[in-house]
């Protein structure tokens, strides 16, 4: 059986964004921080970090945010950025403000530019968001494509041939999946992540997108119920579900090659997961 981590009381709840170690020792004093029902007047205790912690350790009454390890899902709503090299309010604005002080940081993985909405998935755990963006997890995407002109009817058969390049770029794009909703409407599964992939491959094709929005990551879809700008921390099952088999198009299926195990570490209502590489993800 593997050991329960422990960390000193005012190293977590400082990392936690609850403020500095001098005014977590304030907090103890005071009686704010209460564990198992029971006041912690020693900010430099050393305690369990399990699972149920967040239930079972409260600051002035409220149990704690999740600890590191955290991963969420959020609705992206268009308007907003990932990056600050983009204009416009960051995605982390959407967040409580103290989870903006955490450490180790909040963190996309991969982006979204401004004008592209739906799922985007955050974390603070390093190893977990660069194994899902790394090219050997085949960590599909699926988007919901509006068009300016009516498609022609050939764009599944160019997609799925894996031929087609982009503009100022002469490698071909890997195999896209494709299928017509409408005359205007299309979705699009990608199995890489080129900037601003899909707004480029179809002028490649002579057409323009109008409103872009990613409905799934992986095996995870967004959750119906989930509005645009609202978030929601990520169990062991919905980790699980960013690596889940897949299909390529041409109906050849595909599991993960990177070996990924889903450990379950202290975390949020039921656990976040660290899965133990490398790349990164441009925004689409």
């Amino acid at each position: 059986m593997s050991k329960v981590p422990t960390a000193r009381l005012d190293k977590l709840l400082a990392n936690l964004g609850y403020g500095s170690r001098r005014e977590i020792a304030g907090l103890a004093r005071a009686g704010r921080i209460v564990l198992d029902g029971a006041s912690l007047d020693d900010a430099g205790a050393r305690i369990a970090v399990t699972l149920d912690l967040p239930a079972r350790l409260t600051v002035d009454g409220e149990g704690i945010d999740p600890p590191p390890g955290l991963a969420l899902m959020l609705h992206k709503p268009l308007g907003v950025t990932c990056s600050h090299k983009e204009a416009g309010p960051l995605v982390y604005g959407l967040l409580p403000e103290r989870w903006r002080r955490r450490d180790p940081a909040l963190s996309t993985v991969g982006r979204l530019d401004k004008e592209t909405s739906g799922l985007l998935l955050l974390t603070d755990d390093g190893a977990l968001l660069h194994r899902i963006i790394a090219p050997k997890a085949n960590v599909a995407k699926r988007y919901r494509v509006t068009l300016d002109r009516p498609l022609r009817g050939d764009e599944g058969a160019i997609l799925a041939a894996g031929t087609l390049t982009l503009e100022d770029d002469d490698k071909p794009l890997l195999p896209v999946g494709f299928s017509a909703d409408d005359a205007t409407h299309a979705t699009v599964t990608l199995h890489e992540g080129r900037y601003h992939q899909v707004r480029r491959m179809f002028a490649a094709m002579g057409n323009h997108v109008t409103a872009l929005h990613r409905d799934r990551v992986g095996g995870l879809d967004l959750p119906a119920d989930l509005p645009a700008g609202a978030y929601r921390v990520m169990d062991s099952l919905a980790i699980a579900a960013v690596f889940a088999a897949a299909e390529l198009p041409g109906g050849r299926s595909y599991a993960p090659t990177c070996g990924c195990v889903v450990h379950l570490v202290a975390g949020a209502d039921d656990a976040t997961a660290s899965i133990d590489d490398e790349n990164a993800s441009k925004g689409i």
